[in-house]
């Protein structure tokens, strides 16, 4: 039995043998395409290749390519875990022909692959073709020698690919390995069209043949291409005589960890085996993703991978699983892949560390989502009502995180069904809004991409004086015009700039293009589609296309951005140094005011993490040390230990720029000298902006200087003020914080004694409930210590009854329940808070003899006290 590892080496060494070369997976995270969400196939990395956008030193390529499906149309997510051949995370074995070989070569590559190199019996093996591609077929009967009754002739819907509703397109032919038999019992005979799963699609050769147009037309490339994909998990279920994917070396070794944990043997219970699938499976796809830098949070990305492992949670919780564990799987994950993939073995310790993380806080979620559907299953219940309906399922699916299966089996437990219907139109409607960002993010690529065609020529490294450049394009108004003139705003692009276009984090150049008394001001410079378009407004005279003018760029601007530039580079090296390599640049902004950072990290960065940084950022400073910038081949520059940034997409020749000795890194920004030019550096902030991401803000040079003016010219007025010399200032705060502290305990106790003198009142108003004693009672503000001392008088005074008292506090609001003994087993006091506290827009729990909540809006205090008492009485006619 061939391992997994020996299978994906065997598959790449291949294709390498014949002319194709072996490129590394892209990241999960898919660079420049706003129409994905994650990766989702070989072809993604090469899509601009395809489009013609984009060349190569190779025209022959083989990929072993991660990939996710959990969104759109590539969507297996609601079937991972009961289906045994379906994952959220999995890997894409291809090739791939750029204009080099055509339909012939690919068939018979895949044929004799499948059937000489990886031995499987060529009688298990059946074809799909297109149904009009007589040369697809003719291939495979004529050179192949395939008998004609194992082809099947499919329509457009099985067998044409397209990358979109224009664009290139193309029939397909799939090879499908027949198992002999249906797992399903009493199954009779069938053919690969049937879903019972006997039949399984291995591999699908792609022909990209021709260009689709708007309405409908195709028209032949000139250069047909080859696209294929073949399910890695799928061809070593075959290769090591396996009947599903789970059964494999890739899974199985995560289903041991799993039954472990849960101290359940798989195989035992069909339901505990969905489970089990499903966490194993995410957590696979959890640990890939992380490494990949993409953590949980409440962006599009980050909520995906959220989801599911709060799905994984979930499913550990049926397995009575209620401490963290899908981090210890995922470190099985690691020792599985580490050698394919040596991300998941560097990233190990930070991907257990945002995993537990993330764990951890859902805990809380999650008990909350299962009290939620508790408290609506017994309202429903008691109000005569067997259904669920759609909208309160959707909320607890996507507010409350619970899967619908999962809603499913705890509503069966209550009697009662859940409107599916209703909660199908809910997730459409969801759905319906996702395909219109994604349609709206389509759309905004397809316009960057054809405003202007061609490239500029960016001429502004070492920039010092205006460039002499030619106008070859002009946009007014969204369309093309050949003259724009004065009090006019567009775009216009030269053909040669030595102006910034944004990328990189790097915002883009301001200045002025002029000539013959004519003159614009250029507003920004941004990319559409590989042209440097210049953002304009025209101050004096006309300028058209043709015409010569001089660019000059606003040089103090571009030399205070490139400060920023240079120490954002120091800043990275440095985080890595103080804190781990597991940091991983999550964004940037390079402005010439301002610099900001988001890196990933699990933990806020101490006083002392970040005098540390500074420090190690500073020094490089003033060391002076001059920049080294190269070009070179992308290999040699990774070879080189040259640092690739998250989220950016890089070409064959690279341009790497290094502070010897301390930072080197992938860049195509403008940068100083030598770093003494950048003078000094400060860092303004750390903060958290996502889930395992952190952002720094930092000044640099003058605007550093600035900030140190401005702070010394506070100190210098509190010493003025206050009288004191500047090392007594801390403890003139100090003392003052005290005597404000001291103030405020005495206005809370004045405030507690002045409710103790009127508790007789306070108890005069009781109401008898059901023949129990009910206090309701809204306060005057007070803090939290104070309202259970009242609290605990109050029910002292009642010997046997029910004390709700609220407060407000800052705006916000404050609850407290107190029930006595003898009733609190029929009336808990956490019962009555979780039904009031979200009148108030809160929530809280705590014991059946005293309950707390919090709620952010006070002024709904007194209806969220009255309603108390109906409360009481719904609990006590149970």
């Amino acid at each position: 039995m061939k391992s997994s590892d020996e299978i994906r080496d065997a598959f790449l060494k291949y294709f390498e043998r014949n002319g194709h070369r072996i490129v590394p997976s892209s990241s999960l995270i898919p660079f420049n395409d706003p129409t994905l969400l994650f990766t989702n196939a070989g072809m993604n990395q090469f899509k601009d290749v395809f489009l013609g956008n984009e060349e190569r030193p190779y025209r022959r390529a083989t990929t072993s390519q991660k990939c996710m499906r959990v969104s759109g149309k590539h969507n297996d997510f609601r079937d991972v875990g009961h289906s045994t051949r379906h994952h959220t995370f999995f890997e894409m074995l291809g090739n791939f022909s750029f204009g080099d070989y055509f339909k012939s070569e690919a068939i018979r590559f895949a044929w004799e692959l499948v059937t000489r190199d990886f031995g499987v019996d060529p009688a298990r093996l059946w074809i799909t073709v297109y149904q009009e591609d007589d040369e697809a077929w003719h291939c495979w009967r004529d050179e192949i020698g395939i008998l004609s009754e194992r082809i099947l002739r499919l329509c457009e819907e099985d067998n044409f690919w397209a990358m979109g509703e224009t664009g290139p397109c193309g029939p397909c032919s799939e090879l499908h390995y027949d198992f002999g038999s249906s797992p399903l019992p009493d199954h009779g005979d069938c053919d690969l069209t049937c879903s019972c799963g006997r039949w399984i699609e291995i591999w699908n050769l792609v022909f990209m043949q021709f260009n689709r147009d708007s309405d409908g037309k195709m028209t032949p490339l000139p250069s047909p291409s080859i696209d294929t994909g073949m399910g890695f998990e799928r061809i070593t279920t075959i290769l090591q005589g396996k009947q599903n994917n789970y059964e494999t070396d890739l899974f199985r070794p995560l289903l041991d960890e799993v039954s472990r944990i849960a101290n359940l043997d798989y195989g035992a219970n069909p339901q505990d085996d969905v489970s089990m699938r499903i966490i194993a499976d995410h957590a696979r796809a959890a640990a890939f993703v992380i490494a990949d830098g993409q953590y949980p949070g409440n962006d599009k990305r980050g909520y995906v991978i959220r989801k599911i492992m709060r799905r994984a949670a979930v499913h550990g919780k049926k397995l009575q699983v209620h401490e963290p564990f899908i981090y210890r799987v995922a470190g099985v994950v690691g020792d599985l892949m580490r050698r394919a993939y040596p991300e998941l073995a560097a990233t190990r310790d930070t991907i257990a560390r945002v995993i537990k993380q993330e764990e951890e806080a859902f805990a809380d979620t999650l008990d909350k989502g299962l009290r939620d559907f508790y408290d609506r299953a017994r309202r429903l219940k008691a109000g005569g009502s067997k259904v669920l309906p759609g909208a309160e399922a959707f909320y607890l699916y996507d507010t409350r995180g619970l899967p619908l299966e999962i809603i499913e089996d705890l509503a069966q437990e209550y009697g009662l069904a859940v409107d599916e219907a209703g909660f199908q139109s809910a997730l459409e409607e969801q759905r319906e809004r996702a395909r219109q960002d994604y349609l709206a993010g389509r759309v905004r690529q397809e316009v960057a991409e054809t405003v202007f065609e061609g490239s500029s020529c960016f001429v502004g490294y070492g920039y010092q004086v205006p460039v002499h450049s030619v106008i070859v394009a002009i946009l007014v108004g969204g369309e093309r015009a050949e003259s724009i003139a004065s009090g006019q705003k567009g775009e216009i692009v030269l053909d040669s700039t030595p102006f910034y276009a944004e990328s990189g984090g790097q915002v883009g150049d301001t200045g002025v293009l002029s000539g013959g008394g004519n003159k614009a001001n250029v507003l920004d410079t941004i990319y559409r589609g590989s042209a440097i378009s210049h953002v304009v407004e025209v101050t004096a005279g006309e300028l058209q296309v043709g015409d010569r003018i001089q660019a000059a760029v606003d040089l103090p601007r571009r030399e205070a951005t490139m400060r920023n530039h240079t120490a954002t580079h120091l800043m990275h090296a440095a985080l890595k140094q103080v804190l781990g390599p597991h940091v991983k640049q999550a964004g940037s902004l390079v402005a010439p005011d301002r610099l900001r950072f988001d890196f990933t990290h699990f933990a806020p960065l101490t006083a002392a993490e970040i005098e540390q940084i500074e420090n190690e950022v500073n020094a490089q400073i003033w060391r002076n040390e001059p920049l080294v910038t190269q070009v070179m081949d992308l290999d040699h520059a990774m070879q080189s230990g040259a640092v690739a940034l998250f989220g950016e997409k890089y070409q064959e020749r690279v341009r790497v720029v290094e502070v010897p000795g301390f930072s080197k890194e992938l860049c195509g920004g403008t940068h100083v000298p030598a770093t003494g030019t950048i003078g000094m550096f400060k860092i303004l902030s750390e903060t958290g902006v996502a889930a395992g991401v952190r952002r720094i803000e930092a000044l640099t040079g003058a605007a550093a200087l600035a900030r140190f003016r401005a702070d010394a010219g506070i100190l210098d007025e509190i010493q003025e003020q206050f009288r004191v010399t500047r090392q007594d200032v801390p403890a003139l705060l100090e003392k003052m914080q005290g005597q404000i502290r001291e103030l405020q305990r005495q206005i809370a106790q004045l405030r507690v004694e002045i409710v103790r003198a009127g508790l007789g009142d306070i108890v005069g108003q009781a109401r008898r409930v059901r023949g129990v004693p009910v206090i309701a009672h809204v306060l005057p503000a007070t803090d939290r210590v104070a309202m259970r001392e009242i609290a605990d008088d109050l029910k002292a005074r009642l010997g046997s009854g029910i004390v709700v008292l609220g407060t407000p506090q800052d705006g916000k609001a404050a609850l407290i329940a107190m029930v006595t003994r003898d009733l609190c087993e029929r009336i808990p006091a956490g019962k009555i808070i979780r039904e009031i506290a979200p009148i108030v827009g809160g929530s809280g729990g705590g014991k059946p003899e005293l309950a707390e909540a919090g709620g952010k809006d006070s002024s709904k205090l007194a209806d969220a006290i009255e309603r108390t008492y109906s409360v009481v009485e719904a609990l006590l006619s149970r």
